[in-house]
């Protein structure tokens, strides 16, 4: 078998379903939970596959019949407001139910359209009162569907900025914030969900975000527009995949957690899992030679079993220096498989995984500071005090190191300096533990969730840890390489 032939796939599932995605996927719990319309919030960190998750479902269904609605970010995303809306510091006004309102009022026009998306013909019932209605007020839906988000907004706003006199401007809000012009013609979009169900999945669509009151609301008010609408009809269900950390960064979400519980699906990752889905490319790419391959056999197709490194299983090596994020294994290997094709050199040993995780750690390092940008501002910097240093501490070590940045003994850039300046050096080992930075050597208990020969464990293993009753820790492997760390003597 030609290495040259394997398609590892895209990191991003947009592009990975021309690739094959549908044929490749791996069904997890959490895919069934979301598809059944049990889950209806999904929450998971950048790359973990929430939109291969929604792409898969939404194919499914179409097949089976029912009405698909793919909110996209490119679409739909919080930049295009940016512009438009008048910002928090030009005059406050209610935000949250005012996108929450807009929100709902944009899905169900969509639906509507989506519902009589056929034309006048054949038409009756609720299906001719939905199509008359839309034909005469919103003709022109259909070319910029976030054009009547924007408008609802702005009449919203209107009316809360304006110099109306107080009683009509009261009703005149009230009718906007209950969706009265809607409200005809909701008996109707149930009456057709009786027999046709109605999917609107929403993924994502917080580019743009920059953590202001305007953007908080914006998400805020698209969740509690879904779980409201989710009340509407069980054959209607509108699902929205959000970011954890942007879930954590919003307190209108983070203070309504327990309204939502029963809903959230947060995705995670373990070896077993990920090991699957990396065979499953691999066997995609030679269907009749690995059809009844197992997953290891698969690997072993591209990878040596046992790297000269240390005598370790390739693939445990690959996954250690993951998070336990698809995007990042899909991302590895197909770095790993570029140097290969480069070398000639079959299979994928030591030499070039080490050759191929400079590049990778890196780009790795440089989004994981990205993805953290609002919580924790230049943390690129704090990342860069650890560089050239091996990469095990003892506490004492690593309290002495946190301490000197929080008091400005180290240098780290302004942006760092604004929050962490003068904070406990406790709060920044936990920090730095929670994004993934560091691990930790797991005592009692804890040891059973480890690997064999692996003694560290971080978030992506076990979501809490007691910190401060552990003695040792390390920087995770995907930072090493391009912190240029070293191993203890």
């Amino acid at each position: 078998m030609d290495l040259c032939e394997i398609n590892f796939g895209a990191p991003a599932a947009e592009r990975d379903v021309q690739q094959g995605l549908y044929d490749y996927f791996v069904e997890s719990e959490a895919f069934t939970r979301v598809a059944s319309g049990k889950k209806t919030l999904v929450l998971g960190n950048r790359g973990s596959g929430k939109s291969a998750i929604f792409k898969v479902f939404a194919e499914r269904e179409r097949i089976a019949g029912s009405v698909v609605l793919e909110l996209a970010p490119e679409d739909y995303s919080y930049e295009i407001l940016q512009s438009t809306l008048k910002r928090e510091d030009e005059g406050a006004w209610a935000k949250h139910s005012a996108f929450s309102a807009a929100w709902k009022f944009l899905i169900l026009i969509l639906i509507m359209r989506e519902l009589t998306v056929s034309g006048p013909k054949l038409k009756r019932g609720s299906e001719a009162k939905i199509y008359s209605f839309l034909r005469d007020n919103y003709r022109g839906v259909q070319d910029s569907p976030i054009s009547m988000l924007i408008s609802y907004l702005k009449r919203i706003e209107g009316f809360k900025i304006g110099s109306y006199e107080a009683g009509i401007k009261t009703r005149k809000l009230a009718s906007l914030y209950k969706l009265e012009e809607l409200e005809p013609y909701l008996s109707d979009i149930n009456n057709i969900c009786k027999n046709k169900k109605v999917i609107v999945l929403v993924d994502e669509l917080d580019r743009g975000w920059d953590n202001s009151e305007d953007a908080q609301a914006f998400v805020a008010g698209l969740v509690q527009a879904a779980m409201s609408l989710n009340e509407m009809n069980d054959n209607l269900v509108i699902a929205v995949s959000l970011r954890q950390e942007l879930y954590d960064n919003i307190p209108a979400l983070y203070d309504d957690a327990q309204k939502y519980r029963d809903v959230i699906e947060v995705i995670r990752w373990d070896e077993s899992k990920l090991l699957s889905l990396i065979a499953n490319r691999i066997r995609h790419s030679f269907p009749k030679e690995l059809s009844k391959s197992t997953d290891e056999e698969c690997w072993n197709v591209s990878f040596v079993d046992t790297l000269q490194y240390r005598q370790t299983k390739s693939f445990n090596y690959v996954v250690d220096r993951t998070l336990y994020r698809p995007r990042e294994l899909i991302q590895f290997c197909t770095d790993a498989l570029e140097q290969t094709i480069e070398r000639d050199a079959v299979p994928i040993d030591y030499q070039i995984l080490s050759h191929a995780e400079m590049t990778y750690s890196e780009a790795r390092v440089k989004d994981i500071a990205s993805e953290f940008r609002f919580q924790y501002p230049g943390i690129l910097s704090i990342f860069e005090v650890f560089r050239g240093r091996t990469y095990a501490f003892d506490r004492e070590e690593l309290e002495l190191l946190c301490l000197q940045i929080v008091d400005g003994e180290v240098k780290t850039d302004k942006e760092a300096q604004s929050w962490i300046r003068g904070q406990d050096h406790e709060l920044l080992i936990d920090i730095l533990w929670k994004i993934g930075f560091l691990r930790a050597q797991t005592v009692g208990g804890i040891k059973a969730m480890r690997r064999s020969g692996s003694s560290y464990l971080g978030p992506h293993q076990v979501s809490n840890l007691n910190l401060a009753a552990l003695s040792r820790f390390q920087v995770h492997p995907m930072f090493r390489a391009y912190l240029g760390m070293k191993e203890s003597k």
